[in-house]
């Protein structure tokens, strides 16, 4: 696909749902030249449950991952995936729910909007699992396009792939509009300390896309490190100077330690994390900041969430990992 055939760059990157879970599973079928399909959502118009930037995964006897409607499209979605991965073939495929006929009859599914979507064999697509390791890491947006001749470019940074696939043939053809999405890469967070509330905040963000990093030295706490995607059993100093490279979207601190909290907002005030969450009342935040220096305050404050989660009522360790998490996925898609 020549430069010139490429369609203009959107805006703005997608942040369509937790794709990390999709693309995972899509690694692997590509490496194992699996049977089975990635189906993305290039467009929508009107009322619909995925919008543009979904994926799903659709694997044989039925086998999903991802969902792009409410469960009354996927069995049509199989159907086509089936032959795609079969033929070693991509589709366009229209689905089109706005029909006033189908509502006055009865027989409409729900949301009133249409979905245009591009089906790629996954055992097609050689590269395409480094691509999205790339992606995951967080090296960049992930770009994916097909040109009218069945041409499909993938892009994550420097890094870039180019495969030429035939068209399924079936009955009605539909004709192939060029199209491209562009994927913000899967947002990362920080973990400065475990306490009660880890182990239920942790799988949490991992069901909403989040990929997590935990800095905790402490043995009471060290069985809590395999929620994490990445875990180090570390002090706060080095776990962040091993850390450096990496971009975090968020970090939260919550040792439930008076002075590891301390040690970790000093710590975080000579980097650039932009949300840093502390657990814990007001009066301790003040407490914390007594002991800090004026140029340490002024960086932090503007960056700082303390109490950090979103106040839905409750108390505990469950109320707290939830308005945490729900905090995060608002700030993350800007609520």
């Amino acid at each position: 696909m020549s430069e010139n055939t490429r369609i203009a760059m959107a805006p703005r990157a997608a942040r369509p749902g937790a794709l990390r879970h999709v693309l995972e599973t899509a690694q692997c079928s590509i490496r194992d030249r699996d049977a089975a399909t990635l189906v993305i959502v290039l467009e929508t118009e009107g009322s619909t449950y995925a919008k543009a930037g979904a994926m799903a995964w659709f694997g044989p006897e039925a086998q999903t991952l991802g969902w792009l409607s409410g469960g009354c499209l996927e069995p049509e979605i199989q159907r086509r995936a089936d032959q795609v991965s079969a033929a070693l073939a991509f589709d366009v495929m229209s689905i089109d729910t706005r029909d006033d006929e189908d509502l006055f009859a009865g027989s409409a599914i729900g949301c009133r909007g249409r979905l245009r979507l591009l089906l790629l064999p996954l055992a097609a697509l050689g590269g395409a699992d480094q691509l999205f390791d790339a992606w995951s890491s967080g090296r960049g947006n992930l770009i994916i396009e097909i040109d009218a001749d069945g041409g499909v470019y993938g892009q994550v940074g420097a890094s870039a792939r180019e495969w030429r696939l035939p068209r399924l043939a079936h009955g009605a053809e539909e004709t192939v509009v060029p199209g491209r999405v562009m994927l913000a890469p899967p947002p990362a967070v920080l973990l400065l300390g475990c306490g009660p509330e880890t182990a239920l905040l942790l799988p949490q963000l991992h069901a909403l896309g989040w990929y997590s990093t935990v800095i905790e030295r402490r043995e009471r706490w060290r069985d809590q490190l395999d929620l994490a995607d990445h875990a180090l059993a570390v002090s706060i100093e080095q776990g962040l100077r091993t850390l450096q490279t990496q971009a975090f979207d968020a970090a939260l601190v919550m040792h439930h330690h008076f002075d590891l909290d301390r040690q970790a907002l000093v710590a975080l005030a000579a980097g650039g994390i932009r949300f840093i969450g502390l657990l814990g009342p007001p009066r301790r935040r003040d407490d914390l900041f007594k002991l800090l220096t004026e140029d340490q305050r002024a960086v932090l404050t503007p960056r700082l969430q303390a109490p950090v989660g979103l106040d839905l009522g409750g108390s505990g360790a469950e109320a707290i990992a939830l308005s945490i998490a729900a905090q995060l996925h608002a700030r993350l898609h800007a609520h």
